[in-house]
């Protein structure tokens, strides 16, 4: 791997971010029900709190690979199943949703550390690692969640 394939990813990774605190505002404000609380809670501290700060150090980090990530022009939106539910209170399929996607960022920040080791990139190999250890965290939250619905 390359230092332009590392960047590739850090690009990748930041859009991803980016789209993940908007899909996860909007579902932590739309869902409606009791049962809704404590996902909605989660959603709105993990967009806040962590898929925001995610963004700004892969952003911080492009800056000191003298490049630069990408702006509102450039967004590539792909989070289909992370959509609002037309049915307010279908708390699975956001619950679903977040696991999907979870899983997808677990798979950026692998192939990222992958591509910085072989990049000699310790610095972006150190952030990616951190970066992994939350999205893993993040989704077995959501998988405990997932326990408590049938389907």
């Amino acid at each position: 791997m390359t230092s332009d394939e590392v960047v590739d990813l850090l690009r990748t990774a930041y859009n991803d971010e980016i789209e993940t605190v908007m899909n996860y505002l909007t579902n932590a404000t739309i869902l409606d029900g009791v049962a809704a609380e404590e996902v909605k809670d989660s959603l709105r501290t993990d967009a806040t709190e962590e898929e925001l700060l995610h963004a700004e150090r892969i952003g911080e980090r492009l800056k000191e690979l003298d490049a630069q990530p990408p702006a509102s022009f450039e967004f590539e939106p792909h989070q289909e199943n992370l959509q609002p539910p037309e049915d307010t209170a279908d708390v699975l399929s956001v619950i679903d949703g977040v696991i999907e996607y979870e899983e997808a960022a677990i798979d950026i920040y692998r192939s990222l550390i992958s591509a910085a080791r072989e990049a000699d990139d310790p610095v972006t190999e150190d952030l990616a690692v951190t970066l992994l250890s939350d999205e893993e965290s993040h989704r077995a939250e959501f998988r405990s969640f997932r326990k408590g619905y049938k389907e």
